[in-house]
């Protein structure tokens, strides 16, 4: 009787990959890549949906056309977003959240708190003033009252993180004799009026006529702290 032929040994690990197993970081490297890329795409989306929100505003805003400015496809936006507005939150913690962070995060004044609050407010108008971020702050002012979730989200990591360092420095200052009106303690937002009269200002009324915020801030402290002696 015949034998069958015996079946041909199944071939080695080392047959199929002469070089071996993969290494285990290489696995960890396309993990990285993967993340990498993901992080631009989202970063891509936000950065469109900037340029589309001031261009159209909020309500008029479309995801397609997020997606086409991104150049991505619609449902990789899903992937990152649940919806327009929490895209819209993730611009505003990405934009503004961070030039408003530094108040909160200055060290204790070695001179005057009036020195601390003019570099803070100098450094918010430089920044703000003429920006994208100046655009997003007029955004939020004209559609805020039509969209109060995204209001009260702006009110949370903004401008209640504003006031409570700007009552800080106040309070600083009254304490040390720099300020003679207490009850501007309770009014924060004095404090840091001219910046945003300046934001609104220089989209409706700049063309006819230029504002020096720099100039008004100095003589709004002067109010509040009294005139800069000269030497």
């Amino acid at each position: 009787m015949t034998k069958k032929p015996a079946k041909a040994a199944a071939p080695s690990a080392t047959r199929a990959n002469p070089e071996g197993p993969a290494p285990a970081g290489g696995e960890e490297a396309t993990t990285s890549n993967r993340a990498t890329r993901a992080a631009e795409r989202r970063a891509a989306i936000v950065e469109a949906a900037m340029e589309e929100f001031i261009a159209r505003g909020f309500a008029a805003t479309r995801l397609d056309d997020i997606a086409k400015r991104a150049g991505v496809a619609k449902g990789t936006i899903y992937l990152h977003f649940r919806d327009k507005e929490s895209m819209f939150e993730e611009l505003v913690r990405t934009v503004i959240v961070p030039v408003v962070a530094k108040l909160n995060a200055l060290p204790p004044p070695t001179g005057s708190v009036r020195d601390l609050v003019e570099a803070f407010a100098g450094n918010f108008l430089k920044e703000v003033i003429g920006t994208r971020r100046g655009d997003l702050v007029r955004l939020i002012v004209a559609e805020g009252p039509r969209f109060p979730s995204v209001a009260d989200f702006y009110y949370r990591e903004v401008v209640s993180r504003g006031i409570a360092g700007m009552r800080a420095l106040i309070e600083l200052g009254i304490a040390r004799g720099e300020i003679r009106e207490k009850d501007l303690a309770r009014y924060p937002q004095i404090l840091v009026a001219p910046a945003m009269i300046a934001v609104i200002w220089q989209s409706l009324f700049a063309r006819h006529a230029p504002l020096d915020a720099q100039d008004m801030l100095r003589v709004h402290l002067d109010l509040i702290f009294g005139e800069r002696r000269t030497t």
